[in-house]
């Protein structure tokens, strides 16, 4: 498979990921002009100014709101068919989001996302509440590689900018509508509409709406799996009283029902979607976000920039913990979070020899774990057989950060840019551990400088290079007391990548290309294994030797008159550092030192392994064709392949425990008919109905949607 795979890269790169949602923000009927039409331009805006993708030194995979309707992204989970070197394993509301290897690899509180997502110009919550649906979206920016200057902390894998559409003053009554139906008794609907108030204000409401029933067929006495309820609106409010001010505001809220994530073991031989359980499931989200963005234009061209943002919500969740009817191991936990942040920019004009960027940030984080809420039950109700967990965990960051641009003597160019971020985490928790109570008030703190230096070239107005090096650093946190005291903090997580690219553009701006290579040395990954001096127990720390990680990207994008492809392709190779650990999902006795050792039949020297969540090759692979009928409709067939090879979900890359995740070979088409303002789309995703395992996690694996199929029509207006 992974030869076929990669014979298939190298002829041609995907367009079309099909998805299961009604559509997103609407593309234009097409035109006569299309036949011959230019690619259009890929702006990226998370370096706080707006940018030619194509002459900027970054790796990134842009997309338009219509791109992503084009290739059906709708969730987080599709984005890793359609990003290079992206892998994300959703095993419910915990979500591993990993771009080339680093990202998440514990499933806790404490170990912060390496991949941040933000959300209309604000960081979102860490980890949790992933599941949020794409719609409306004008525009969605994957960043590969640390971001240390502009995003800071979290994001030593990458970052995501998911900015929805913005009201348009004197924009007029317009909008769109969508409705679908589907296999599982799919109901969904979408939509949104600009309301011009006056001649300096405008507002815009959207919203998304789904039911389906469960794709599991559930036998045994459990409760909950009961499909999915989504509901979603947003209001954008956008005031203009001067031409040098701006205020966008936007609330966000989110009602997302999932109705649980059955699962069984991992060894388990019967179908992914056929199991027995006798514990209750359920899986719930809602959340409010609201941002204000303000910006001041003085006269002299620099903007003064403002950007507010408040979160609240709760995630539930209940599972049966071992994924059978036979035992009674029982999960369950409710979590309030809540985050203030506040970014203040200052941003010169661009068109100078010399450009920069000031920024501060502060953010505060709070998880609350509520009273009787977090449980793990051998079984429940027995105080001698449950682990009980309450409190709260606040964290807080603080950071000033800069970047400077100069442009130099023959198309050159040269940027600087910096970041010193401070970090606090802490502990107010009680727990009762199988009977005994525990209580623990701890706290740790980090400081960190990153950044990037980078010298690009404008070979000529088609080839562009560059070269950098890049910093990124990700906190540390606090382990859990386990009865024998306060097991130590882990440390920070840093990263430094190094990297070459070259973009171009060929046959007068039908087809462009980006390909790239990296190489990271990743100090202190922060894993779980069992406790060094007493390994019954499980432990978070940081791997003694760093990691590293290389690979090689390429995209591709083209039109030719009704022919339109596009693809991505990411190779990796990583290795682990000289490190000892425990597996702990076997109890033992025996000491092991995570720098010396020894090795023994527990204590394994893991130097020269995989890193977890590192797959060797991703890409995805499609085209679609536009027929023009005579009366001006059209018919567009599309089809798409996603793939993404084996990975391992621990380091101990034990298959008999179940740690190897098999290769995800994932097939869609679609077929859309547009007629004026309304376009009838039939899609299928999935369509061979690949089983596939989408993470594993304590001991269970949890399925990736199976086949999906049905009809969807929007209308424009």
């Amino acid at each position: 498979m992974k030869i076929q795979a990669l014979l298939l890269s190298a002829s041609v790169m995907t367009l079309g990921w099909c998805g299961t949602a009604a559509a997103q923000t609407p593309a234009p009927p097409p035109a006569a002009a299309a036949e011959t039409q230019e690619l259009d331009e890929l702006v990226i805006t998370a370096e706080r100014r707006s940018s030619n993708l194509q002459t900027t030194p970054i790796s990134a995979t842009v997309m338009s709101g219509a791109a992503l309707e084009a290739k059906g992204i709708t969730t987080v989970d599709q984005l890793q068919f359609a990003v290079p070197g992206a892998v994300i394993n959703n095993f419910g509301q915990g979500i591993d989001f990993n771009i080339r290897g680093i990202g998440k690899a514990e499933h806790n509180s404490q170990t912060l996302t390496g991949v941040i997502t933000y959300r209309d110009g604000v960081a979102t919550f860490p980890g949790y509440f992933m599941g949020e649906p794409y719609y409306d979206i004008a525009s969605l920016e994957v960043l590969r590689g640390p971001q240390g200057t502009f995003v800071g902390q979290n994001a030593t894998g990458g970052a995501v900018f998911v900015t929805s559409n913005n009201p348009i003053i004197g924009g007029g009554y317009t909008g769109y509508i969508a409705g679908q139906i589907g296999n599982y008794s799919d109901i969904a609907a979408q939509g949104a509409i600009n309301l011009p108030i006056s001649d300096t204000f405008a507002a815009r409401i959207a919203f998304n709406a789904e039911r389906r029933d469960s794709f599991w067929d559930v036998s045994g006495p459990a409760s909950g799996n009961d499909g999915v309820r989504t509901n979603s609106v947003r209001l954008g409010l956008l005031w203009t009283p001067t031409e040098a001010l701006t205020v966008n505001f936007k609330t966000d809220y989110n009602h997302l029902d999932y109705g649980g994530y059955p699962s069984d073991p991992v060894n388990s031989t019967n179908d992914l979607f056929d199991i027995t359980a006798n514990g209750d499931m359920a899986a719930r989200d809602w959340f409010v976000r609201s941002v204000l963005k303000v910006d001041y234009v003085f006269d002299n061209g620099v903007t003064l920039r403002s950007v507010s943002g408040y979160q609240d919500g709760n995630t539930y969740y209940t599972a049966d913990l071992d994924g059978t009817s036979v035992g009674n191991r029982t999960f369950t936990d409710s979590v309030d979070e809540t985050i203030w942040s506040q970014e203040i920019n200052l941003i010169s004009p661009g068109d100078g020899p010399m450009s920069w960027v000031l920024g501060l940030y502060h953010q505060s984080d709070e998880l609350d774990f509520l009273p009787g809420e977090f449980v793990i039950g051998l079984p429940a109700g027995n105080p001698f057989s449950e682990y009980v967990l309450q409190g709260t965990n606040p964290k807080e960051t603080s950071a000033v950060f800069g970047q400077v641009t100069f442009k130099l003597p023959q198309r050159f160019e040269l940027q600087v840019g910096a970041r010193y971020s401070e970090s606090k985490t802490s502990n107010d928790i009680t727990i009762m551990q199988y009977g005994t109570p525990i209580a623990q008030k701890q706290s740790a703190s980090s400081d960190n400088i990153s950044g990037k230096v980078s010298l690009s070239w404008t070979v000529d107005d088609h080839n562009f290079l560059y070269a950098f090096v890049a910093t990124g650093y990700k906190p540390g946190g606090l382990n859990v007391p386990v009865g024998f005291g306060a097991p130590d903090p882990f440390e920070p997580e840093k990263v430094t990548n190094y990297e070459l690219g070259w973009k171009a553009g060929f046959l007068g701006g039908r087809l462009r290309t980006q390909m790239n290579v990296y190489y990271n040395d990743y100090e202190n990954f922060q894993v779980t294994i069992g406790y060094p001096i007493l390994p019954i127990f499980g432990y978070g720390l940081n791997t003694p030797e760093p990691s590293t990680i290389y690979g090689f990207e390429a995209q591709l994008e083209a039109v030719f008159g009704p022919l339109s492809v596009d693809a991505g392709m990411g190779w990796m190779k990583s290795e682990i550092g000289e490190f000892y650990a425990t597996d702990p999902r076997g109890a033992t006795f025996t000491a092991c030192d995570p720098a010396t050792g020894p090795v023994s039949a527990s204590c394994l020297n893991l130097e020269g392994r995989e890193q977890s969540y590192a797959p060797e090759l991703t890409f995805n692979i499609g085209a679609q064709y536009r027929f023009t009928l005579a009366n001006g409709d059209s018919i567009t067939p599309r089809l798409n392949y996603g793939y993404v090879s084996e990975q391992w979900a621990t380091l101990f890359q034990n298959v008999a425990r179940g740690d190897r995740i098999e290769e995800r070979n994932v097939f869609n088409a679609q077929l859309a008919w547009r007629s004026g303002d309304l376009v009838t789309t039939l899609y299928a995703t999935n369509l061979t109905d690949d089983r596939y395992v989408a993470a594993i996690n304590s001991g269970l694996r949890f399925a990736g949607p199976p086949r999906q199929f049905g009809l969807r029509v929007m209308k424009v207006f």
